[in-house]
Order: structure tokens, then C-alpha cells, then sequence
């Protein structure tokens, strides 16, 4: 998981509200998942979402502490048992022979009851999905964001959307310009969630305005 930590830029007579003192600070530092400290960065003025100080997300630094921690720690991967470190885990997992095989033998769908309608086949995987910078692999839709964030956010390169090209209307060539700022304006939330994969987008687009008259 990536970490990080807000340096404060006000002046040194700025009040940390986490720690709930009067004293006046130097400076202070404030650790946060990397996950959770997004959606601050994605606005054109930052605050810290603690105590609500300004701060400059260029200022942002990886936990050097907790990274330690990471390195350190061992746990046994859910396939191999193989004790991995913290920070080597999801790579692991990634590569591991034990865990694809546990994938691949999972029980295959069955209905709960019986019926007449065919037992879906070749349903394409638009749950987890591959970095079109590195090629990392099995990342859902907020580790793809997360990931590219963290280590790839100054790469200049126009890349296909993953996302994108593994539903029903998208366009497998196109390449966009800009993809971090894709990722974070198209795909703030997950499609299974919404969409109804059988109709095209424009039946899925008429199928939403009738259901916000309906509502209205």
C-alpha cells in the first residue's frame, strides 16, 4: 500500500489539529494511505483532509518509516506459503503458479435454481486490468489508478485505456493523450456497478434519461 505524508506549508504558527495541542509547531507531518490521499489531489487546491491546511502536492513524500515496516514484515502468500515481504507481496501474488492455478480452479458458475437461459460463456475479464505503461498485471480499477499515479505520473507516452477497450463500445486502437487525467475524470467509479453490458451505449444512454423522467 502507498503511503505518504503531507508537510505542512503554512507558516510555523499553524496548529496541528491531529495531535490537539496548543503548542505552536515548527512544522509537522501527517501520514496518509496513499488511496485515501487522492481525491485531494485531484483538486486544484489540496487540503489536508485532517486539519483542513493548504499544502502543495509536490511537497508529497513517501513514509520512509512505514516503508521500512513494509520491507520488513513477512506474511505467507495465499497459494505457495512462500513468506514474502509486505511491500513484495502483490508482485508476488502477480507471478504466482499456486495462486493462478487456485483461479483457474475456482467453481465454475452454476444456477441456483434451475433454467431455461443459457449458462454464461467467453465473458471478457472487465474486473482486473493491465498496465498499459509497465504490463503490470491483475490491478483492479483503483489499484490501475493508484498504481499509474504513483509510477507513472510524469510518463508522457499515449497508451490505450485498459478500462476502456474491455467494454462493449470501446475502441481497442484508440490512444489517449493524456490518460492519468482519463483515469481520474472517466473511471471514478466501477462500470459493473452501473452499466448493463448486453445494450450499446446509446440504448444504455436512452434507458438512463427514461429512468430520470420516471424519478422526476
Amino acid at each position: 500500500m502507498a503511503l505518504g505524508a503531507l508537510r505542512s506549508l503554512e507558516n510555523n504558527r499553524k496548529r496541528c489539529s491531529r495531535n490537539q495541542i496548543n503548542t505552536l509547531l515548527p512544522s509537522f507531518y501527517i501520514q496518509f494511505c496513499g488511496e485515501c490521499l487522492q481525491p485531494c489531489l485531484q483538486v486544484t487546491s489540496p487540503l489536508c483532509p485532517l486539519c483542513r491546511v493548504p499544502f502543495d502536492p509536490k511537497k508529497v513524500e513517501r513514509s520512509s518509516s512505514v516503508e521500512k515496516q513494509l520491507a520488513s514484515y513477512k506474511a505467507p502468500c495465499r497459494g505457495c506459503s512462500k513468506k514474502v515481504t509486505l511491500v513484495k507481496m502483490r508482485s508476488h501474488i502477480a507471478s504466482c503458479s499456486k495462486v493462478h492455478e487456485q483461479i483457474a480452479n475456482c467453481p465454475k458458475f452454476v444456477p441456483v435454481v434451475p433454467t431455461s437461459q443459457p449458462i454464461p460463456s467467453n465473458i471478457p475479464n472487465r474486473s482486473t486490468f493491465v498496465c498499459p505503461f509497465c504490463g503490470a498485471r491483475n490491478l483492479d480499477q483503483q489499484e490501475l489508478v493508484n498504481h499509474c499515479m504513483d509510477n507513472h505520473r510524469n510518463d508522457p507516452n499515449k497508451v490505450v485505456c485498459p478500462v476502456c477497450s474491455a467494454m462493449p463500445w470501446g475502441d481497442p486502437s484508440y490512444k489517449s493523450s493524456n490518460f492519468l487525467q482519463h483515469l481520474l475524470h472517466r473511471h471514478k467509479f466501477s462500470y459493473d456497478t452501473f452499466v448493463d453490458y448486453s445494450i450499446d451505449e446509446e440504448a444504455a444512454l436512452q434507458a438512463a434519461l427514461a429512468l430520470s423522467l420516471a424519478e422526476n
